[in-house]
């Protein structure tokens, strides 16, 4: 999201112009997060479904670039795609249940990169490594199996406490 709040920037030709400094970032916030090269610690693969777009909508988000093919077409895309949230939230189950034994209360902060479009009906594959740097922190990027592209990358989850990284696990 942008705000602009006049003022505020340091943009002001005034005399006597001060500008005001931004809040402080944690470093969750802007931390890179490069995934190990090496085979992840753990899997988990899950595909949407068909009307995941749809049905998504009940959640708020109106926009016809996720329903209507039309629409999608004047965005770019052939079809309609889902959600980048709805994407975001399947990765971020999916950690959870890997990382934290599916205790979404130890869940800390999540960042990520949006980095493909998914499309509805499409399986997505999340990969998990343990951060080498913190005992707290999972590092994970979400593929999109049927095209092998991946929509989500430089992605971290701190937790409240060590996590114990799964080798398996079923939805």
């Amino acid at each position: 999201a942008t705000t602009f709040i006049r003022g505020i920037g340091g943009f002001s030709k005034k005399p006597g112009f001060k500008q005001i400094a931004g809040p402080a970032r944690s470093a969750a916030a802007t931390t890179a997060n490069a995934i190990p090269k090496r085979a992840a610690d753990a899997v988990l693969a899950q595909r949407t479904s068909e009307e995941q777009a749809a049905l998504y909508r009940l959640a708020g988000d109106y926009n016809p670039l996720h329903v209507d093919p039309e629409m999608s077409k004047l965005g770019g895309f052939k079809t309609p795609i889902l959600h980048g949230l709805c994407s975001f939230g399947y990765a971020t189950r999916h950690v959870v249940k890997l990382a934290a034994g599916d205790d979404a209360t130890r869940l800390r902060s999540v960042k990520a990169r949006f980095s493909a479009p998914v499309l509805p009906g499409e399986t997505l594959e999340t990969s998990v490594w343990a951060d080498p740097a913190s005992n707290k922190r999972v590092l994970f990027q979400v593929r999109v199996v049927e095209r092998d592209v991946v929509a989500i990358t430089n992605a971290a989850a701190e937790f409240t406490a060590p996590v114990a990284i799964a080798s398996a696990a079923r939805l």
